[in-house]
């Protein structure tokens, strides 16, 4: 984990998804696990820093929740991220309100690893066979 110079754990700006660009390929590469609470979507970035994307709907309650509940995602991805294999784009999206750390770190722990897994999955697929017809 990175700590920045005031000593607060962060994510870095090389750390995060911020384009419309960058979510909109992760979502496109169609490498999902959800437990009807959150929503992990992952893609091979061919870099060596996993990068996190969060988005929260209005669905979730006013910008107080929605912001709350991106806190938590974000803090949880942070402390969760040393576990996964690097060089990944994931996006988390929370579907549901009322989350706790606890809760969010157990989802995300187990659903980020699946979306990497069937990214693995995908990349794979679409490199053996559907390459060699076209």
């Amino acid at each position: 984990m990175s700590a920045s110079p005031t000593g607060r754990a962060t994510l870095r700006r090389r750390e995060r998804l911020l384009a419309t660009g960058q979510f909109r390929a992760v979502y496109a590469a169609r490498a999902r696990a959800g437990d009807g609470r959150i929503v992990a979507y992952a893609r091979p970035n061919g870099g060596d820093v996993t990068r996190l994307g969060v988005s929260v709907g209005k669905r979730c309650g006013k910008a107080v929740a929605r912001n709350r509940t991106k806190r938590l995602l974000r803090e949880a991805f942070r402390r969760a991220r040393a576990d996964w294999p690097a060089g990944y784009d994931v996006v988390l999206v929370a579907v549901g309100r009322d989350y706790t750390l606890d809760e969010v770190r157990r989802r995300i722990g187990a659903l980020v690893p699946e979306a990497i897994r069937r990214a693995l999955e995908r990349a794979g697929g679409e490199s053996g066979t559907e390459g060699a017809a076209r």
